[in-house]
């Protein structure tokens, strides 16, 4: 008789788990057509790159607000940064070039960085102060230029600094810290002038993007979320429908995932 009701009292604990797993889950929309990657940002405005590289931005009820054709003399955007929904970057890594785009995405500048004789670009990001940071792979050195491409202001040379010097992915700016994601080795944290403040010991996320006061990211059929100022880390498993998805996007009350031709969004708290 004690054995059945502890059967019973562990079938009901997981069923109250996994209903509340499901509960953090609500399904809002579907967004479907040519869409190679994407992107959103802070006021869940989507941005769609097709197979042709056109660039389309949705607003947050899915109705079209801007379309980026000019896409034949650079090739493929490795990057589109939405970080201010006013200023758009395009990077287009084979050519190390930044196009700006205005949120109507009217050209506002294109960049050359081998004006500057910046060759080797990965991570890009925007500033606080609508400035660019870039990691320069060849020096070795995080850099942040205007949108002439001047530089204003670089580290030291990370193999100086470090006993193995961080191979960033990713460049967030956020709440006057600099976030530097580096698969391999974690998560970097630098003020806004070059110097570390912290590291954080995330490595083989994917889908990383810092927004708010969290840290986002997946590995397998897991989303993780990473609370800055509490350092707590939760772990979701995904739901039946969004397992296989091809990359996910994360605003501080979506989840964005995009599968074949189709994105999946839904509420994520």
């Amino acid at each position: 008789m004690k054995r059945s009701a502890c059967l019973i009292l562990c079938c009901l604990l997981l069923l109250d788990a996994m209903s509340q797993q499901d509960s953090v889950f609500g399904r809002l929309r579907t967004i479907s057509g040519d869409i190679r990657a994407f992107t959103v940002d802070n006021l869940d405005n989507l941005y769609l790159l097709n197979s042709s590289n056109q660039l389309k931005k949705l607003n947050s009820n899915g109705d079209s607000a801007a379309i980026f054709n000019d896409v034949k003399k650079y090739g493929q955007a490795t990057l589109v940064d939405v970080s201010n929904p006013l200023k758009v970057l395009l990077y287009y890594r084979d050519f190390a070039t930044i196009v700006v785009l205005d949120r109507f995405f009217n050209v506002r500048n294109t960049i050359d960085l081998r004006r500057s004789d910046i060759l080797q670009v990965r991570a890009v990001g925007q500033s606080y102060d609508n400035k660019i940071w870039l990691y320069d792979e060849m020096a070795n050195r995080l850099r942040k230029i205007d949108e002439e491409g001047k530089i204003l202001l670089e580290t030291p040379d990370f193999r100086q600094l470090f006993t193995r010097a961080p191979a960033p992915q990713k460049i967030f700016d956020q709440d006057q810290l600099l976030y530097l994601y580096d698969s391999a080795q974690g998560v970097f944290v630098f003020d806004y002038y070059g110097a570390l403040k912290n590291k954080i010991q995330i490595t083989g996320w994917e889908n990383v993007k810092v927004t708010g006061k969290f840290i986002y990211g997946s590995k397998g059929n897991v989303l993780y979320r990473y609370d800055i100022r509490t350092f707590r880390l939760d772990e979701f498993s995904l739901p039946e429908a969004l397992k296989g998805s091809r990359a996910f996007n994360f605003t501080g009350s979506r989840l964005y995932a995009l599968k074949q031709d189709t994105i999946e969004i839904y509420t994520f708290q």
